[in-house]
């Protein structure tokens, strides 16, 4: 067996191991961040069981930190008491990145881990199966419910070799990127082997498993070996290894070879995460910003690095650098050691420990500005600024180029710094809070902005509904809905956030799908990219959206679609798709039996009533994903079962 078989086997609950079959495993560890976390937990108090079920669930705040006014704050003492009074640990603002938190503090080989963010794949770096959902399925696995997935194909990249100076484990993930693309990990796990895997560090496991979301993968795992017991000893943290590997005769689905020391500096350009270059093929990119940060590159030794580059020099005048160490741990050891000196002297801005840049939450760059960032992903207006050309690069190639002002290979730096592990992290707990012993009384608290969140209803005999929008092909969830710095705090108000669902692509999609009482969106392939954020799902449901029309489905996204009780139809003849016009009038009879008829292979009819032909296409689910669709979503669903 490979290790994502060995994963998938120690904690299958039921289903059959075979590509593409529908199974329910076990989880033992959640996460959720601030983001998606209110509306999680706003799920799983409806669902109604008192205490969390896992062996270890915690809440993270790192997204909404800005606090302009007073509605982030309330989210994050709805979090904080929800969190105390159901069993869950608190991580409080300041603490730092979910992901980089939870790989150094929490995470241990071998177990699973759901997270309400579509990079919890993070954890894969450490030998977890992390794997990013919707707040829903997230709440029902915080109450022991089992997580159900389509048992995925296995993809062994094999790593050989050892990286060069100046090349990093950012361009490692930017090369899978473009040989894959961002549709190409899709139903896949991305299982890293080879001599080159035991010439990685964690951080640098992790940036390439953290990045794997950008490939639609279910997620990307490592194997736990000596240099994952080395980082969780280092941790304190030495009791929670255990070894994990993938058997000498283990047979995999696919398999790609990548030979390290032939890879060079990579930047993929605007506005996709796999439209990928060499550093080298850009000549004078003159740049405005540069960040640096976000869960994929924000680990000690990735600040440690730029504290080196940087010492003794001063930033370009033309440049903004900014840096966000990714928890209080890597802030707390710079700080002791000199290297944030080292950083501020410089001429480095010094943000918090959190997202910030990464998710739009601040630091926008000027119009039509050129931003270098070592985030994770580029896609158009995601930095707050429409008008922004975003690159996303290493954190040694935005060091050389916030020195030199243009797009710079990090080679002119010279001979490249060697930064090694720590053999001890400085191990600080006190911003996380634990939850309250059992049975004692806590008093949930929730502010004037947390409203009710939509729910749907039982599958009508016959659903009608215009075509409301038409758009193109890897239409993202930031596309859907909007996650900038304004509308952030109201991630707790999805009546609020309704009114910009979509407008990104058309202004007037909210009032339109409003006066139409609702209807159907038209997509091209891989609608739904990008973040694992519901709200994608919750926002159309406010407006009354009852299905998508698309040529494919991204796969966190079509399942809070299904979750919320909207149906993702996929076209049969992609020539329909060019067909429709907006404002087409469709009409899906005898609803509830053609929904169940899909469960077993039978095609979905739509009546398309201007031009009365059937538009035939398929909804992709399992018979329980059926039931779920039936019963108006995951919640109405979870509460008839129990």
């Amino acid at each position: 067996m490979n290790i994502t078989e060995k994963l998938i086997k120690s904690h299958l609950v039921s289903g059959e191991m075979t590509p593409g079959k529908e199974i329910a495993i076990h989880i033992d560890q959640t996460l959720t961040q601030d983001s998606t976390g209110t509306m999680a937990y706003l799920q799983f108090e409806a669902i109604g069981i008192p205490r969390v079920k896992t062996e270890k669930s915690v809440a993270y705040i790192d997204h909404n930190t800005l606090q302009t006014g007073f509605e982030n704050a309330d989210d994050h003492k709805y979090i904080q008491t929800v969190a105390k009074k159901h069993g869950i640990y608190f991580s409080k603002p300041g603490n730092g990145i979910c992901h980089q938190v939870h790989l150094e503090r929490f995470g241990k080989p071998g177990k699973t881990l759901l997270g309400s963010d579509s990079h919890t794949p993070t954890g894969g770096g450490i030998g977890m199966l992390a794997i990013g959902a919707g707040g829903l399925d997230v709440a029902v696995a915080m109450g022991g419910g089992a997580y159900y997935l389509a048992m995925p194909k296995v993809c062994r990249v094999v790593l050989t070799g050892k990286l060069s100076p100046w090349v990093t484990a950012k361009d490692v993930i930017l090369e899978v990127l473009r040989r894959m693309s961002v549709k190409g990990g899709v139903g896949k796990v991305m299982e890293y082997a080879g001599d080159g895997v035991k010439t990685l560090s964690v951080p640098q496991r992790a940036t390439i498993t953290n990045m794997g979301a950008e490939l639609g993968a279910t997620t990307s795992v490592f194997p736990s070996d000596e240099v994952t017991k080395a980082f969780l000893q280092a941790q304190g943290r030495g009791e929670d290894w255990i070894e994990l590997k993938a058997d000498e005769d283990a047979i995999y689905d696919e398999e790609i070879i990548i030979a390290l020391d032939e890879i060079e500096p990579l930047v993929a350009c605007p506005h996709s995460p796999d439209h990928i270059k060499k550093v080298s093929e850009i000549k004078n990119l003159a740049v405005d910003q540069v960040a640096i940060g976000s869960c994929t590159n924000s680990s000690y030794t990735d600040m440690m690095t730029v504290a080196a580059l940087l010492k003794g020099k001063t930033v370009n005048p033309d440049v903004s650098l900014v840096i966000a160490p990714g928890s209080k741990q890597v802030m707390n050891m710079l700080a002791a050691n000199g290297a944030l000196a080292d950083i501020i002297s410089a001429g480095a801005r010094i943000l918090e420990c959190g997202c910030g840049p990464c998710i739009g939450m601040g630091q926008a760059p000027a119009t039509n500005a050129v931003s270098l960032r070592t985030v994770n992903r580029n896609f158009e207006g995601r930095s707050g600024t429409a008008s922004a050309q975003v690159y996303i690069v290493s954190p040694e190639t935005a060091v050389a180029s916030a020195l030199s002002g243009k797009l710079t290979d990090p080679h002119t730096l010279g001979e490249a710094p060697l930064i090694s592990m720590p053999e001890h992290f400085m191990v600080n707990d006190n911003l996380i809070i634990p939850p309250a012993p059992e049975g004692e009384c806590v008093k949930v608290v929730r502010g004037p902005n947390i409203q009710p969140f939509p729910k749907n209803t039982k599958v009508p005999k016959e659903i009608k509904g215009s075509a409301l929008l038409k758009v193109e092909d890897n239409i993202t969830t930031d596309h859907i809905m909007p996650s900038n710095a304004k509308l952030l705090p109201f991630r707790s108000n999805v009546p609020y956030l309704a009114d910009y669902c979509l407008t990104p692509c058309d202004p007037n999609f909210p009032e339109r799908a409003k006066k139409a009482g609702g209807g159907f969106i038209i997509a091209g392939q891989n609608y739904g990219q990008g973040s694992s954020r519901e709200h994608a799902a919750l926002a159309p449901l406010q407006l009354g959206v009852k299905g998508v029309i698309a040529k494919s489905f991204a796969r966190i996204h079509m399942a809070n679609l299904i979750n919320n009780g909207i149906l993702p139809l996929v076209f049969v003849n992609e020539w329909d798709y060019d067909n429709i016009r907006i404002g087409d009038e469709f009409v899906i009879p005898y609803a509830a039996d053609q929904i169940a008829g899909a469960a077993k292979g039978q095609l979905v009819n739509i009546t398309c009533v201007r031009t009365g032909e059937e538009i035939p296409t398929k909804l992709n689910i399992s018979e329980r994903q059926k039931d779920i669709l039936l019963a108006g979503g995951l919640l109405n669903y979870t509460k008839e079962s129990n």
